[in-house]
């Protein structure tokens, strides 16, 4: 198995996560999710991204860049505050009066991934 495949399964039962659950979050199929972690199939980085952030981790660990699984907050030199999340990126992105209906069904995936990882967006 790959390194992302072995950590994704990992980090998904350190969470007490089920596939179907895990595929719930990441508004996907449970079979896509078991795909992935027998490689059988590779996740796009979009969608390695919503699976980092269900599973309260980074991609950067999942892809096996590094060995933190934690999400740790970096501060600027000057000790401003931390750069925004890629989560958080896309909540401030999406947040326009002219957002598609596609774009509202991302900022609700993005808000229930939240809720679910006890985080703030």
């Amino acid at each position: 198995m790959s390194v992302t495949s072995e950590r994704m399964k990992k980090q998904r039962k350190i969470k007490k996560l089920t596939q179907t659950s895990l595929a719930e979050l990441v508004n996907s199929s449970r079979s896509s999710i078991a795909q992935i972690e027998t490689d059988k199939y590779t996740p796009s980085y979009a969608m390695l991204s919503l699976i980092a952030d269900a599973l309260d981790t980074t991609v950067e660990y999942l892809q096996g860049k590094t060995d933190n699984p934690l999400k740790t907050p970096v501060t600027d030199d000057n000790g401003d505050e931390p750069p925004l999340t890629e989560g958080q990126k896309q909540v401030a992105y999406f947040i326009d009066p002219s957002a598609t209906p596609e774009e509202i069904e991302q900022i609700k995936k993005l808000v229930e991934i939240a809720k679910l990882s006890k985080h703030r967006l």
